[in-house]
């Protein structure tokens, strides 16, 4: 058996010794699938156009995959043409566009208009500006391409989230919103607001009129 064990151990080295690697020569390969390419790497050097760069720049007027520019600029004038240019692609019963809508509206909206609209956000909570309602009538009039313009190119103090949220979803948070005015005019003609409240009045944290002086103290230096 030792014997047996022996000769099997010499024949191993024997068989590893005759297949021994030559470090200057490329080992045996099986299956490589394309491991050496022939293709010239991105930024190397490539002998086969005028400018000797591998990458090229696309050819002018190219448009991405999947992207559409947006043919404007970041003027009110620009927003206003956006509202009379541009329409939402999803129409208002679209359950899964609203349910996405909301996510986004939750995720990059909120912290500043609030989860209502109202602009009563924590962002507007801690101090800074609060932003005008989303259910005043201002907004309740803007048209759909007009609120997607200032979404992508921002407004005031609104930064904008064309690089953020993809064109689909920017257009989910303004069906969202939309849905947000519906039911907060639907509640409004169920049940009136108390005196002095409205879906007009400023958003939680705006400043308002002064109060009045006590009737005790009008006249009084």
């Amino acid at each position: 058996m030792n014997g047996f064990l022996l000769l099997a151990l010499m024949a191993s080295l024997g068989f590893i010794w005759v297949r021994r690697a030559d470090p200057t020569q490329p080992n045996v390969e099986v299956l490589p699938e394309m491991v050496h390419s022939a293709a010239y790497d991105a930024y190397a050097p490539n002998p086969n156009f005028p400018d000797g760069k591998t990458l090229q720049a696309p050819v002018p007027g190219t448009v991405p995959r999947g992207y559409l520019p947006l043919r404007y600029g970041t003027t009110p004038e620009d927003a206003v043409r956006a509202g009379l240019e541009l329409t939402n692609p999803f129409p208002p019963d679209d359950s899964p566009a609203l349910q996405r809508g909301s996510v986004v509206f939750a995720n990059f909206c909120s912290p500043c208009h609030g989860l209502s609209g109202r602009g009563d956000g924590a962002v507007a909570l801690r101090g800074y500006p609060p932003p005008p309602s989303l259910l005043v009538e201002h907004a309740v009039n803007m048209k759909d391409g007009q609120m997607f313009h200032v979404l992508s190119f921002g407004q005031a103090n609104m930064p904008p989230y064309d690089a953020q949220l993809t064109r689909e979803d920017r257009w989910k948070a303004v069906l969202y919103v939309r849905s947000l005015q519906s039911q907060a005019a639907k509640q409004a003609a169920e049940s009136p607001l108390p005196a002095g409240d409205s879906l007009t009045s400023p958003p939680s944290g705006a400043a308002g009129p002064p109060p009045a002086a006590p009737a005790s103290q009008e006249g009084n230096p």
